[in-house]
């Protein structure tokens, strides 16, 4: 690929791709370890038993089982925020560093899974979610180098399910272990297995787990695609697996469809019209599917024209209607779904500065019919903003020339920008309503005197049971969002 081309092209991915990132972190002393051999693997494992036991002390809470939450919107159900924990900033409760990789955490069952490449191995970590002590890891070997000089570190959030934890990697192994001990139970090497040819910036769709299904976007390619050289996407063909279906237990192939390639943009379930419709924004446009047999719906072309574009935010529901949005060439479109069908309520159109809505990789937040988050490209033409997403009315925006990421909860809106700053702000549709404000990238770690956190700051904030994660290019951070309820004595 010429250097014309990659100067030119400013991709980041949802489930947190990077653009333009530092150096990424390297292991430490401690994590050295020889390379892993092909298909050997290594699990550190606590002694616990199946089921996993529930190690959450803090009494109220959800958990936040998979990438954008319990709903797969970036939203949560918790309540109690307290602005003047923010004084100077949340307590924050305990720090652990990261490898390689752009995904944020996963939290079940008081127990955090945190997905990164060390040396020549991808490492599942899962720790204790309220203190950072380390309960078990597991470890493969993995084998990619990204094309464009991004990370080499897996970009999809683990997927909890039924005491199973599922990873897909930068380079496509699909692998499901035991929540209790790290255990292998079945594994898949998804490029292998489905013709798949290296796009931009390897795998970065989180799966989706579905009743006994884990929906997966492969994109996979024949033989003839699979022989053009390297970063040629626009030759590359599809071979009719988009997306395939696993039996969640044992790994068996349940269903495939979709003659498309992949995209960045996670899976996601939602109730349409009566019925779970599964949904997949794939590098060509929409995809809707029944996600218990595998019958496509419809499908929706939305996609700019140059090859050097992506899809990356998911799509945002609410009610029947679809709303889907790409930062490159043609914005955002708004659909409603009839008779299994959909039809276009209104789409962007004209002169990038007047779409109503450019989501890049940070899938924005819906409060009521307000749509939240960060839109356009690149740092010189991004903002924050609100739309009323049912007729793209732009209610306001703030020119802060970079991206951020958001998770709402208790009415507020919590938003990490890219360098560092953490924000506290109201969901308000009339105006920019910023209630704390903390600048992490200036706060400096205690034994290292670096700091807290650093660029790039890509993976959207997760809460669980009151507190708030947040990660940026080498550490993981811990802080209490919501301060924990007192028990109350009987009367």
């Amino acid at each position: 690929m010429s250097k014309s081309i990659i100067s030119r092209f400013s991709v980041t991915l949802a489930a947190v791709l990077c653009c333009g990132c530092s150096a990424p972190a390297q292991p430490t002393a401690a994590d050295e370890r020889p390379s892993l051999s092909p298909g050997q693997e290594t699990s550190v494992a606590a002694a616990v038993n199946e089921p996993a036991e529930n190690l959450w002390t803090r009494r109220t809470g959800e958990d936040w089982p998979a990438f954008l939450g319990p709903r797969g919107d970036g939203t949560s159900t918790e309540t109690g925020v307290d602005p003047q924990l923010w004084k100077p900033h949340p307590p924050l409760l305990w720090s652990m560093p990261l490898g390689i990789s752009y995904g944020g955490p996963t939290l079940v069952a008081g127990r955090l899974l945190q997905f990164d490449r060390f040396g020549q191995a991808e490492r599942l970590t899962c720790c204790n979610a309220e203190t950072g002590q380390e309960l078990w890891r597991r470890e493969s070997q993995v084998d990619y180098e990204d094309m464009y000089g991004y990370n080499n570190g897996p970009r999809c959030s683990p997927v909890v399910s039924d005491d199973l934890v599922y990873t897909y990697g930068v380079a496509g192994q699909l692998t499901c272990c035991r929540l209790s001990d790290g255990k292998t139970v079945w594994q898949k090497d998804t490029l292998a297995d489905y013709g798949v040819v290296q796009n931009f910036f390897g795998i970065a769709s989180t799966p989706y787990a579905f009743d006994n299904l884990l929906l997966v976007m492969i994109g996979g390619s024949p033989e003839a695609s699979r022989r053009l050289p390297a970063g040629q996407l626009g030759g590359v063909k599809p071979n009719g697996t988009a997306i395939v279906a696993f039996d969640k237990a044992t790994g068996r192939e349940a269903y495939r469809l979709g003659d498309e390639l992949a995209s960045y943009s996670s899976l996601a379930v939602r109730d349409i019209a009566g019925k779970p419709t599964a949904l997949a924004f794939l590098r060509g446009g929409l995809l809707a599917w029944d996600p218990a047999t595998g019958q496509e719906l419809f499908n929706f072309p939305w996609r700019a024209s140059s090859l050097e574009s992506v899809n990356a935010a998911s799509p945002i529901t609410l009610g029947d209607k679809i709303l889907l949005s790409e930062a490159y060439e043609i914005g955002s479109a708004l659909l409603e779904v009839k008779d299994q069908q959909p039809t276009v309520v209104w789409r962007d159109s004209g002169p990038l500065r007047q779409h109503a809505f450019r989501a890049h990789w940070s899938t924005p937040v819906l409060a009521g019919d307000f749509l939240f988050g960060s839109s356009g490209r690149n740092q010189p033409d991004s903002d924050f903003r609100c739309i009323r997403i049912s007729d793209g009315e732009l209610r306001w925006s703030d020119r802060r020339h970079e991206r951020s990421s958001v998770l709402l909860v208790d009415g507020c809106l919590v938003v990490l920008g890219e360098y560092g700053r953490l924000e506290l702000m109201r969901a308000n549709e009339t105006k920019l309503d910023v209630v704390a404000r903390v600048e992490l990238n200036e706060m400096k770690d205690a034994k290292d005197n670096q700091p807290l956190i650093d660029y790039p700051c890509w993976a959207a904030p997760v809460l669980s049971h009151g507190l708030l994660y947040v990660r940026g290019n080498r550490r993981l951070l811990c802080f209490e969002l919501i301060p924990e309820s007192p028990v109350r004595a009987p009367n």
